[in-house]
């Protein structure tokens, strides 16, 4: 429901991932074998003297800088600008209006209810339930029309139907109170806190 980029955000923590872990696997190869050593310091070497030749070929005419410096800030300053633009896509779609529209009764005027009502009230009714380990309500903005997405995390031995079929009994409460009805996304899933956890048993 959001237009949070999944696919680049996988992509981009495996290849962090992948790196992270060949820095491992050679620092580990550093410390506990020998041979190693006297290859990274004859390879670091040669890559330290190629970029020194790399700067040196790339002087200005007259003057000991090189225009390599300038390459570089410019494509970090294109970098920092991308991280912007990336940090700036996580998480959109989300927002705080619910419902509104426009009441011509005694002192006209628009009505509108944020979408923290219908997440506080639903939380609300979810908390008391022995037999979730965990429930979130989140409203987001979908093609303009505000939408709710129902996270909920069953116990152990819960049945995904009979439990959507409540919710959906209280989204349809939900509607009846602010008077309109609006498009409901219910997720059922799993995690180590579901695995991990039992329902309280009434003795």
């Amino acid at each position: 429901m959001t237009s949070t980029p999944s696919l680049l955000n996988r992509i981009l923590i495996g290849v962090l991932g992948l790196k992270l872990f060949a820095i491992g696997i050679l620092l580990v190869l550093l410390a506990t074998v020998p041979a190693v050593g006297p290859w990274w310091h004859a390879w670091s070497g040669a890559a330290w003297s190629g970029l020194n030749q790399a700067f040196n070929s790339t002087r200005f005419p007259g003057r000991a800088e090189s225009w390599l410096w300038i390459v570089m800030a410019l494509a970090t300053v294109l970098l920092i600008g991308l991280m912007v633009a990336w940090i700036a896509q996580q998480g959109k779609g989300r927002s705080n209006l619910l419902a509104a529209g426009f009441d011509p009764g005694e002192v006209p005027g628009d009505v509108r209810i944020s979408g923290g009502v219908a997440e506080q009230a639903l939380k609300h009714a979810l908390a008391e339930r022995p037999d979730l380990a965990g429930a979130t309500v989140a409203t987001y903005d979908v093609q303009g029309s505000p939408a709710l997405k129902i996270r909920l995390q069953p116990r152990q031995g819960v049945a995904p139907h009979l439990l959507a079929a409540e919710v959906a009994e209280l989204v349809e409460a939900l509607n009846a109170v602010v008077g309109k009805s609006m498009p409901v996304l219910i997720h059922i899933g799993a995690g180590a806190r579901t695995r991990f956890s039992r329902a309280e048993r009434v003795r």
